[in-house]
């Protein structure tokens, strides 16, 4: 739901997860999915998901998202594994990001676990610059 505090409007958690997929896509994030959660769970409304070929690249998507979340002022309820690499969670309540190198998604699977979940489609303009798994593994030899 869209609310407007004194200063600001709130944007919606659809609006919310697509700002925070641009951060993500700018930094070059892989094969992004946004799974809607809402009437499922009340973790969140949405988890976007996205890789990254290294945990030097998981960590720079998360430092990019996080650097969008202040320009916005989100409200960032927690930050794990941003660091290290494996796995970065962002934590916004609403939406949780999940930045995974390839090899640690496969293992947990949260598309699997949330099957039943709806995707959302990705804006237009968004997706020619979304890269599948399946051109990522091509162009993985060359890094």
């Amino acid at each position: 739901m869209k609310t407007v505090t004194a200063d600001r409007p709130v944007p919606t958690s659809k609006a919310k997860s697509e700002i925070l997929l641009r951060a993500a896509l700018s930094k070059k994030a892989l094969n992004p999915v946004l799974i809607r959660l809402e009437g499922l769970t009340t973790l969140a409304d949405y988890f976007l998901i996205v890789s990254a070929r290294s945990a030097r690249q998981v960590s720079a998507v998360a430092e990019e998202v996080m650097t969008k979340d202040r320009e916005h002022r989100f409200e960032r309820l927690s930050a794990e594994g941003v660091k290290e690499g494996n796995w970065a969670l962002l934590d916004y309540g609403d939406v949780v990001v999940h930045i995974f190198q390839r090899p640690v998604r496969e293992f947990y699977d949260l598309e699997g676990l949330w099957i039943e979940a709806p995707r959302e489609a990705l804006p237009r303009d968004l997706a020619q610059d979304a890269v599948p798994a399946e051109e990522d593994e091509e162009d993985e030899e060359d890094w």
